[in-house]
Parts: C-alpha cells; structure tokens; sequence
C-alpha cells in the first residue's frame, strides 16, 4: 500500500490541512461511489477495508468487491432515488476478498452530484456485536420474570407470617410485642418492595394508538417543574412537524417520568439544567432479533442533563435492575425504561461525560398519519 505524505500549508490563520489529510486520519473507512457504480475516492481507512491502494480501486466498480447482494447496494440505491442520508446499523458485509464484518453504515448524496454517494463504514467491535437493543429487552425479561417469580413464591407466604405476627401480638407485652412488631414491619416492607417489582410483570399486548409525544413531554416536563425538580430550568427544543408515535399514551409517560426524574436528580442543584429534544430521523433503521426486515425508527426523543455524568463502571450495565450510583436508589427505574421502550419497538441509548448527559430514545411513528398531523384530544 503506497505510503501518503501530508503536507500542511501555513496560512495567517494557522496551518491548513488539505481534505485528503483530515479523511485520511479519520478511523471510519469512506468510500465515494459515482452513479455508475465506481469508486471514486477512499480514505486510507477504506484502503485498509477493501485491502486495496487508492490507485489500485479508483475506477473499480464496488460490485467487483463485494457480491452484488450486499445489503450496502441496496443502501446506495435508496440513497439515489430518495435524495437523503440512511443510516443501517448492524450491516454484516462478507467477500472473499475483506473476510465478514460486522458494521454501521452512513450512506448521503454528495452535494455536487447527487448520483455520487458518500458512504461511511464504522466498524463494530466484538463486545458491541450484541444488539444494545437485544441487551436492554434482556435486561427487562430477566426483571420481568423475577417480578412473576417472587409475586407468586414470595408474597403468600409473607402474608401467612404477617398474620402469625399480628396474632402473636395480641397477647404479647413489653420486649416480645417489640418482636412481633418488628416481624410484621419487616414482611410489609417486603411486600411493598415486590408491589415494586410486579410493574415488570407481563400483562399481555396494551393498546396502541397514534400518541402526540410533545404532549406527553408537556405532561412529565409539568409534574417535575411542580415537584421533584422544581429547583431547575428547563428548556425544550421540540420538532412542530414531527408525527405521532405509535404507542401506549401512560406507559410513555411513565418512562419519560423516569428519565426525567433520573436527571433532575443528576443535575447540579445550582446551574441545573435540564434539556428536552424532539427530531425527525429520517433514514434511520435498526435491525430487530427475529425480524428478517429492518425498522424504521425516525421519531427521536432526547432528555440531557448537565450533571457530572454516569460512573464509567456502570455504563456497560446501566439498563440492567439493581444498577445504580445513587445512595438510596432502587436500580429499577431505567429498566422499567428499556421494557417500556422495547415493548413499543423502540431502542434507548444512553450517552454521557462530564456536563453532559444524554438518553435518546428512538420510536416508530404511526403508519398512515401524515407529517405534522395533529392528534385529537381527548
């Protein structure tokens, strides 16, 4: 593979890099294809990919490298006829010639002719081979089948030694009622920690509908301004046009009243700010596990925080029960989230440093409502 000099040009506003230089140093592999299918530029990230030199796959035709039913053409093909970026995100490309990988692909027109297209390929590690969205509905069926576990094996025995205690009482005095109080406040709490759980349980199919998701957002956004976080400022950078969402209207609000909660409480008391975002992804698809098509989950919902950030040891296991940084956290609230999320075929991704903290949330809309189409209030 030819060796590339870079060379920077010194101007009065510093050094000015060539384009090449800044794509070349970029870890992603970037191909640009012309409308009949030939490449047309790489980086040396793509170089690498294509075990090919630049000069050696300028003017090949990508389907030389790879079989002509790679999920990748028909992205391309998509990318011309529709005139907007797509994004797939677990993309297996496999050949002969680059062995199998597992990938997220960004394919967009290019500006100057949009019969060109610009894709990106950002390979995916071993350990991020699992689906975030397999790993959060997981999470949630582990809980949920701990919350049927202990409902059925756990609280009729409670209430039998509830009630022995409650007997016991009545002709107990002094040290030994003290006892049979202590019995009876233990199982109450007990139970009240399985009443907790049992909101995990499965209930069978809800009832889905078209949900306007601004006001769902109006709803959390006013319980916390008038309660748990009225000590913060918030701001909300809603989408007008963006269409419904197709879900449950209270288990929405439930999950976004935890997320809420969770940042309001990761905010500085002092300066905290919490920050609401509505968008329409357009090209955005995930791959579903049993699923042969790819969804399309363009509706995005973000809740960010300035507070100092999630524990870098409890990332990998946010969504997973009984995780939490917080003193006299219950580690239940962000997995009710991906149940909830994930029982609307939706996907929730955290990402966080210092100062900023932000859970996005990605959600189907309602098939056959047009854009900007307003819901009707009850």
């Amino acid at each position: 593979m030819a060796k590339r000099v870079v060379t920077l040009r010194q101007t009065a506003g510093g050094p000015d890099i060539a384009a090449d230089s800044i794509l070349n140093a970029m870890a992603s592999a970037i191909i640009v294809v012309n409308g009949a299918g030939a490449i047309v530029h790489v980086n040396l990230a793509a170089e690498n990919f294509l075990q090919g030199g630049a000069e050696h796959l300028k003017g090949r035709p990508l389907m030389e490298l790879l079989p002509d039913d790679n999920p990748l053409f028909s992205l391309i093909q998509q990318v011309r006829e529709r005139g907007f970026a797509i994004s797939e995100y677990g993309i297996t490309l496999e050949s002969p010639r680059i062995g199998k990988h597992f990938v997220n692909l960004h394919a967009s027109p290019l500006a100057e002719d949009p019969k060109s297209v610009v894709v990106t390929l950002q390979q995916r590690s071993i350990a991020d081979k699992i689906d975030r969205q397999l790993t959060h509905r997981g999470a949630a069926r582990s809980v949920t089948a701990m919350a049927a576990m202990l409902a059925h094996e756990v609280k009729n025995p409670l209430s039998g030694i509830r009630g022995a205690a409650q007997l016991l009482e009545q002709d107990s005095t002094g040290d030994d009622r003290a006892l049979t109080e202590l019995i009876r406040d233990e199982a109450d709490r007990i139970c009240n920690m399985v009443d907790r759980m049992e909101v995990f349980s499965e209930s069978g199919p809800f009832e889905r509908q078209a949900v306007n998701i601004h006001q769902v957002l109006d709803r959390v956004q006013q319980l916390a301004k008038n309660g748990f976080g009225k000590h913060l400022r918030y701001v909300a950078n809603f989408d007008p046009s963006l269409p419904p969402v197709l879900g449950n209207r209270d288990q929405l609000v439930q999950a976004f009243l935890n997320l809420i909660k969770n940042a309001t409480e990761a905010a500085p008391a002092k300066g905290g700010e919490i920050t609401l975002e509505t968008a329409y992804q357009q090209g955005v698809r995930f791959a579903v596990p049993g699923v042969s098509s790819r969804i399309h989950l363009p509706l995005r919902v973000s809740v960010k925080d300035n507070g100092e950030g999630i524990p870098e040891d409890i990332k990998e296991y946010l969504f997973d029960p009984f995780v939490t940084s917080k003193p006299q956290g219950s580690g239940l609230g962000l997995a009710l989230v991906a149940k909830i999320i994930g029982d609307h075929g939706g996907v929730i991704e955290c990402q966080s440093e210092p100062k900023k903290t932000e859970f996005r949330v990605m959600l189907p809309m309602a098939e056959g409502v047009a854009l900007g189409a307003p819901e009707e209030t009850p």
